[in-house]
């Protein structure tokens, strides 16, 4: 069964947008309306960026860049985990075998 779509009023730079979007969506589109109007007022207090158009290009562009950082950061910080994570796994297999090999020989520790 899926959600029907509600009817979100959202004020980004003054000027009123109603977005339809998953019940379960709006306060993350809520949020998201937040953050653009921000980087928008940033951008115009500056007085360099003229015309909301350009505003809104430069907006998100900001924000662009903001996402494609975190997700290079997170790819380096994951390259780092994987071989600590292989370590780890391999480990863990060599305890359960030598657990396994325990079991099968009826002994204990």
């Amino acid at each position: 069964m899926s959600e029907e779509a509600v009817q979100v009023n959202i004020r980004i730079l003054d000027k009123d947008y109603r977005i339809a979007c998953a019940p379960h969506e709006e306060n993350g589109l809520r949020e998201s309306a937040r953050l653009l109007d921000g980087k928008m007022r940033e951008i115009r207090k500056t007085g360099r960026v003229i015309g909301t158009d350009r505003i809104a290009v430069m907006a998100a562009l900001n924000i662009a860049h903001d996402l494609f950082q975190l997700q290079k950061t997170r790819a380096v910080d994951s390259g780092e985990l994987d071989p600590r994570l292989a370590l780890l796994q391999e480990r863990v297999e060599q305890a359960l075998a030598a657990e396994e090999a325990l079991d099968a020989s009826g002994e204990r520790v």
